[in-house]
């Protein structure tokens, strides 16, 4: 009983917002040492600040493998508290593979593989680190906007699909034909169908790059229609998303 009610405490404590104040206090603890955690990952490819503070990225990177190595066993160890995961050992393999249990475990992985890693080249050592960036999606687990993000997208995964494989039939159409017109003009521009692609996708999207234009008249003609098309086509996603969102928080349109 009293190994239950500790395990329940343990449970509560690392579940947002259900650990009262003190749980309140650990989330934001939590969400700070991600923050650090984040930022250090980026200041430690600028060489010079890396050189000048390893020690203290050293020991931030120290610290933070302990608190999350704490916090993911800690998870594993009172998921059974959880409704659907109450057997001892199945219960708890299976929320091990949660997606955000997953995103712990890639969070802390970096720092055992470099410490098991002796002998491998260093560079590969150092490209282990920006995996660390995983940390930023532990912020998922506080954040009930993302949580409403992803209950979006589940709402809306149908016709989100159904943008998204119109949105590829045009890129292939509008490749395919600014190919036909365009490859006979400048065929080191357009040497492909796959390769003018790229250009279809910074067409469409409208961004523009200007590394890759249609020469002919034919050819630009088919480039303002694609773009003008793409206006509309790209933005459809987005445009699914916000009403998903006026509809989940009551908002009207």
């Amino acid at each position: 009983m009293p190994d239950h009610r500790s395990r329940r405490r343990v449970y509560e404590l690392f579940a947002p917002r259900l650990g009262g104040a003190t749980g309140r206090r650990m989330d934001w603890a939590i969400l700070l040492l991600i923050a650090l955690n984040v930022a250090a990952v980026m200041l430690e490819t600028v060489d010079p600040i890396f050189e000048r503070f390893t020690a203290v990225f050293q020991w931030l990177e120290i610290v933070s493998v302990i608190v999350f190595t704490i916090e993911y066993v800690a998870r594993i160890w009172s998921a059974v508290e959880e409704e659907g995961y109450d057997r001892p050992i199945l219960g708890r393999l299976r929320y091990a593979r949660r997606f955000m249990m997953l995103v712990d475990l890639l969070a802390i992985l970096p720092f055992y593989l470099a410490a098991l890693g002796i002998g491998l080249d260093l560079r590969f050592l150092r490209a282990l680190r920006l995996v660390r960036l995983f940390r930023l999606l532990k912020i998922a687990r506080y954040s009930s906007a993302l949580d409403k993000f992803v209950e979006v997208l589940r709402d809306r995964k149908e016709k989100l699909v159904i943008a998204a494989a119109a949105n590829l039939m045009l890129l292939i159409v509008a490749s395919s034909a600014m190919y036909i017109v365009e490859h006979p003009a400048q065929p080191e521009v357009f040497p492909s169908i796959p390769e003018t692609m790229w250009w279809g996708v910074i067409t469409l999207t409208t961004v523009g790059y200007g590394d890759v234009v249609p020469i002919t008249p034919l050819g630009q003609l088919v480039g303002a229609v694609v773009a003008v098309l793409g206006i509309g086509m790209f933005a459809l996603p987005a445009a699914l998303i916000a009403t998903g969102f006026a509809a989940a928080t009551g908002v009207e349109d």
